[in-house]
């Protein structure tokens, strides 16, 4: 989900493990040489899941080790959870809508998330997460509350 902490977590993770982080968002914009936001509004979110769902295909068969974070809707479109539990170990970072809420108050870059006032943001959020929580449980590991430390534990656990 959009403000779980994946960017921010997946950086100390991936530095943690010595390895490289991919942000799976500006892998895409560098490909399309404009945002995500940009691609939402001249395309559509279909053109954008399809283009992520390619992006996701290229990192899944990549050689080399790396922490990514995927945007919110990568496991659920096209196969993507399928795709990320065959390439490596995936985490859920599990965090309540209210917190997503009070973390992307100020946010302007989320498509999904442009939507009206703070009510319909709080709905749109609750919708995204209740529509997609059954994918996201598939994900190897659930953190609830994620640290680097209960990343770094999991991580080591599952080696």
């Amino acid at each position: 989900m959009s403000g779980s902490g994946k960017t921010t977590l997946g950086k100390r993770l991936a530095n943690e493990l010595h390895t490289d982080f991919v942000d799976l968002d500006w892998e895409i914009e560098k490909r399309e040489g404009k945002s995500v936001k940009e691609i939402f509004s001249q395309h559509s979110e279909d053109h954008f899941r399809q283009i992520e769902a390619a992006e996701l295909r290229l990192w899944a068969i990549a050689p080399q080790d790396f922490v990514m974070s995927t945007g919110g809707g990568a496991p659920c479109f096209y196969e993507g959870i399928n795709v990320i539990n065959h390439s490596g170990l995936s985490i859920f970072l599990d965090v309540p809508v209210g917190e997503l809420k009070a973390r992307l108050a100020a946010a302007t870059d989320r498509p999904l998330l442009n939507v009206g006032d703070e009510k319909e943001r709080e709905d749109k959020l609750n919708f995204l997460r209740t529509s997609r929580l059954s994918i996201y449980k598939q994900a190897h590991l659930t953190i609830e509350d994620a640290t680097l430390d209960k990343l770094l534990t999991a991580v080591q656990t599952k080696r």
